[in-house]
């Protein structure tokens, strides 16, 4: 008898975090792989070469010949589908999967519950918050995703509950995910330049509910609707007075709560994080940690202390009665018109707003509601200033300014006691910074010199 040897492989395309993440765990699985990447000189080249140095890399222009002959594709987030030799692939029947497919096949054999997150905005407040609920609860709850450590490199012995941030690039190419309970937290334009259109957006989001158990729905956002079998559990939250065993918010006295049905479950004042959308970033984390049997206890003392994720809507200081605030990770319109409307109410004064950036194709025209009710004045930087201008002509009052030094000084001298200057871009940061974050630590650095 002899043995056949295959000479087929899976490929990796994509050689960043993820991709690095996959040929990690695919080596330690004894599988054969190669890898390509359509840069020169790739982020984890170096490391990949030190770690594995048979490993085959292609690097370059992505080969037909080279996707054909591949057992599975195992595609990295930031690489479209739409790459011709991929396009050749899939026609061919080659399957092309996420990392997260990878993942969710080896957490259901290990019988490991999945809480899978996704949303235009909030994903990393609620993934985050939901990881701590988990903590408190004593779980040993491995937290990632889009957010942190990829999925793969998450998958170890003693897991007790995975918590995921998932991205609509991430979805594209994951089949039949199997959440213990899935959400998408709602939904608005973004990644219109990689997108024909905002349902083909809705729909990559709403692959995360494939195959799950249970779901938590946005009642104040109609597109964050499942379409599930009658056997998935629903569990509705909203900024309004909710049904019976809903999640919601209501008034009674002189103060707000959040309340599950009738039952109170804590003051809107008491929890650490403010603002109107955290509120609902609340609401969905108990929704989510009710499914997966966290004790409300856990939950309630986790929001009495969780005061938010570094970059969103994170105080940088009050000078002068003018309070600065780090909004970087606003990186799409309907992060921005979130801050605007969560923090609007609580203003006293009036909030003169630094946005701008990469636009990624995005419709700038939701700003004005907020800006109309909340804004003193707009301050336009980057790459996509113009395009915002046009879509706030006439309707509110803005600036153009050079770069975030200029921006914060012409704020600063607008703003007055009670005034908020938020940073809160509503674009991408690459025009002129490696990241949201890297953009974030330079406004609050430039805001304490204002001291």
């Amino acid at each position: 008898m002899s043995l056949i040897v295959s000479d087929r492989y899976s490929l990796i395309i994509g050689l960043g975090k993820t991709g690095l993440a996959c040929a990690q765990y695919l080596a330690h699985q004894g599988e054969r792989f190669q890898v390509a990447d359509s840069r020169e000189y790739p982020p984890f080249l170096d490391q990949l070469i030190s770690e594995q140095p048979e490993t085959p890399i292609h690097l370059g222009d992505f080969a037909h010949d080279l996707c054909l002959s591949a057992s599975q594709i195992i595609l990295s987030p930031g690489v479209s589908m739409q790459e011709p030799a991929l396009v050749a692939a899939a026609k061919a029947g080659v399957p092309i999967r996420s990392d997260v497919d990878i993942f969710a096949q080896a957490a259901r054999l290990a019988g490991v519950p999945i809480v899978a997150i996704t949303g235009s905005n909030a994903k990393s407040t609620v993934t985050s918050l939901v990881g701590e609920m988990a903590k408190a609860a004593g779980l040993n709850v491995a937290v990632g995703g889009n957010l942190g450590e990829p999925s793969v490199s998450l998958l170890a012995n003693g897991i007790d509950l995975y918590v995921l941030e998932l991205s609509s690039f991430q979805l594209e190419c994951t089949t039949g995910l199997g959440a213990t309970v899935a959400c998408v937290l709602n939904v608005s334009p973004d990644h219109m330049d990689r997108y024909d259109n905002l349902m083909a957006y809705h729909q990559a989001k709403h692959r995360v509910f494939q195959a799950c158990k249970a779901a938590v729905i946005n009642g104040d956002d109609a597109l964050t609707n499942p379409l599930v079998p009658g056997s998935v559990t629903q569990t509705r939250f909203s900024l309004g007075d909710p049904d019976v065993g809903q999640f919601g918010v209501r008034k009674e006295g002189d103060k707000e709560w959040l309340v599950k049905g009738l039952l109170p479950i804590i003051a809107v004042k008491e929890m650490a994080m403010s603002g109107r959308h955290n509120v609902a970033n609340a609401l969905a984390a108990m929704a989510l940690g009710q499914a997966v049997g966290l004790p409300m206890k856990a939950m309630i003392d986790t929001l009495m202390r969780f005061t938010g994720l570094p970059h969103r809507c994170e105080p940088v200081a009050n000078i002068g009665g003018v309070d600065y605030i780090n909004d970087s990770k606003g990186t799409n319109v309907g992060a921005t018109v979130a801050a605007l409307e969560g923090l609007g109410p609580d203003v006293a004064g009036k909030i003169i707003l630094i946005a701008g950036g990469v636009g990624k194709g995005a419709d700038f025209s939701d700003l004005v509601g907020p800006l109309s009710r909340y804004g003193k004045h707009t301050l336009l930087v980057g790459e996509d200033a113009q395009h915002i201008a046009q879509a706030l002509a006439d309707k509110v009052t803005f600036s153009h300014a050079i770069g975030m030094q200029e921006a914060l000084t012409m704020a600063h001298g607008l703003a007055v006691s009670g005034d908020l200057v938020l940073l809160s871009p509503a674009c991408a940061s690459f025009d002129a910074y490696t990241g949201f974050e890297a953009r974030g630590d330079h406004f609050a650095e430039l805001v304490r010199t204002l001291v």
